[in-house]
Formats: structure tokens, C-alpha cells, sequence
């Protein structure tokens, strides 16, 4: 008593019966936590999504004009200037789905890497699982992309590509993008809340991933050139990118062109799904686990 006792804290909480109020519950129960708070996760993500642009004048339109001004940009380097473009019949559907795609991917990553660390004040007020914060930034960015899918849509019947039954396609493309981006955001997630310098090193490793993405050429064309036909690894490993694989999966199912290109190769895309959900269920279940480990030290010191 009075600051004498040898008693540690530990032994007297054990004697009363106390528990830590942050400590990592077993994983089934956070599991059903974090499904119990699925409409606070899409309610912050909404929120959040509508003041992202509030102090500009377009407003949500940014949230459309950013890829396509990034996609006219790259037309104009890639396109007209470099030439990279032989090979694809509609350079132009082409080149903007690699960059509506990717862009989810980019930005679901950046915003995953400041999920925590951007939110400390919320997370030492209030006891939830913290996965709630990077999985409501992907909706964010989904909530975004489906904007952008329209445009996207509307684009490619422009450029002359026809509307077909294999545009039922993106949607499992695009549900198996979403689970791969929940599991890299987690990743990263808790990187970013340990190590604050991811934020100013992620810029450049997603602009590195973005040129090796196949974003601005036919990864199937490249494979065949001269220079890399002695090392066919290179080929496969482009092809094995997961952001490569998602977008050849969007693009084989809304332009009918490109699937004629990739027959002219004699490359098919079947193999893709594998590669797809290979990728979404190694990135989401080592993405979880790897992030619900940390539960406990997420918001101290």
C-alpha cells in the first residue's frame, strides 16, 4: 500500500481479475469484430470519399479527370512520341484501361500506407479493429474506380469496340482486384504505422511498378522480341505481375480488338484467372494475418 507493495501490476490485475483493454483478441473473434462494424467501414469510406474533393470546384469530377489527363499524357509519350503502341489495333481503349486499372491498385496502396498513422488520435480514443481504418480506404478508392468504370465504358464503345457479353467479365476481374488490393493496403498499412518513411518511398516504387505493368505496351509482343527471347523468365515474370494480370483481364473482356492481338501472338489469357486469384488470396490472407499480429501496438508510443 501507498507505493510500497512489491506487488507488480501484472499480479494485482491477475488478482482482480483484470484484462488489457487493447490486447489482441483470438482471430475468429476479430474476424467477427470487424464484420460486426461493416456499415461503420462503409460509412467512413462514403464520408470520406465526398470531402476528398470538397475544396475544389470540380469537385467528384476530379475523380474521373485525374486518370484520363494521366492517360492523355501517356498517350502522347507512349502513344505518339515513343510509338510503343504496335501491336494494339485501339491504342487508345487500350492505354486507359491499363491506367483506370492501375490507378486502384496505386491509390488503394498509398492511402492504405496512411490509414493508421493519419488516424492515431481516433485509434487511442476509441477500442475497434484497426484493420476497419485500411479496409474503409480500398472502399474509398472502389467507391472511386466504379465512377471511373463508367467513364471507362462509355470510352471504349466510343473508340469503336462493341458492347458483348464478355463485358460481364470485369466483374469477377475486378471483385478479385479488389480482395488482392485489401491484402497489399494491410501490408502496407502496417508498415506505414511503424515506419513513417514508407510514405515518402512508396511514389517511387509504384511509379517503378506502373512502367513494368504493361500499362503503355503488349506484354505479349514484348515477350517475342529479339532482345528477350533468350531469357523467356522475363516474359513469364511480366506476365505473373498481378497489376499486369488485372488489367489484361479488364482489357480482354471489353475490347474485342485486343483479344484479336493476343490471338495474332498466339497468346492466351486463360491462365490469367489462376495468376488472379492466386494473387488475391496469397495477398488478403498473408495481408491479414500479417496485419492482425500487430493489433495490439497500433496507436502506442
Amino acid at each position: 500500500m501507498a507505493g510500497k507493495s512489491a506487488e507488480s501490476l501484472a499480479e494485482f490485475a491477475a488478482r482482480h481479475g483484470l484484462t488489457q483493454s487493447a490486447a489482441r483478441p483470438p482471430l475468429r473473434s476479430y474476424v467477427r469484430q470487424l464484420w460486426q462494424r461493416r456499415t461503420f467501414i462503409w460509412n467512413f469510406a462514403s464520408a470520406k470519399s465526398m470531402s476528398m474533393y470538397t475544396s475544389s470546384r470540380l469537385g467528384q469530377v476530379w475523380q474521373v479527370l485525374t486518370p484520363l489527363l494521366n492517360a492523355g499524357v501517356y498517350f502522347l509519350i507512349f502513344g505518339v512520341l515513343l510509338g510503343t503502341n504496335k501491336g494494339v489495333t485501339n491504342y487508345t481503349a487500350f492505354l486507359i484501361t491499363g491506367v483506370f486499372v492501375f490507378t486502384f491498385t496505386q491509390r488503394s496502396l498509398t492511402a492504405g500506407a496512411k490509414s493508421i498513422g493519419n488516424h492515431l488520435s481516433l485509434i487511442r480514443a476509441l477500442h475497434f479493429p484497426r484493420a476497419s481504418l485500411p479496409f474503409a480506404y480500398v472502399i474509398v478508392e472502389l467507391q472511386q474506380l466504379l465512377v471511373s468504370m463508367a467513364v471507362l465504358a462509355v470510352l471504349v464503345l466510343v473508340t469503336g469496340e462493341p458492347l458483348s457479353p464478355h463485358w460481364l467479365l470485369v466483374v469477377p476481374a475486378l471483385v478479385l482486384q479488389l480482395v488482392f488490393n485489401v491484402g497489399i493496403s494491410l501490408v502496407i498499412a502496417r508498415m506505414g504505422a511503424f515506419v513513417r518513411d514508407i510514405q515518402q518511398l512508396l511514389p517511387f516504387m509504384t511509379r517503378a511498378w506502373l512502367y513494368f505493368s504493361g500499362i503503355f505496351f503488349m506484354t505479349a509482343a514484348l515477350a517475342e522480341r529479339e532482345t528477350l527471347r533468350e531469357y523467356p523468365w522475363i516474359g513469364e515474370l511480366l506476365q505473373a505481375n498481378p497489376a499486369s494480370v488485372y488489367i489484361e483481364l479488364v482489357r480482354t473482356a471489353l475490347i474485342e480488338s485486343y483479344r484479336g492481338d493476343l490471338a495474332a501472338h498466339h497468346w492466351g489469357y486463360a491462365h490469367l484467372w489462376w495468376y488472379a486469384l492466386a494473387w488475391a488470396l496469397v495477398a488478403f490472407i498473408g495481408g491479414f494475418w500479417y496485419f492482425y499480429r500487430a493489433e495490439d501496438r497500433y496507436g502506442r508510443g
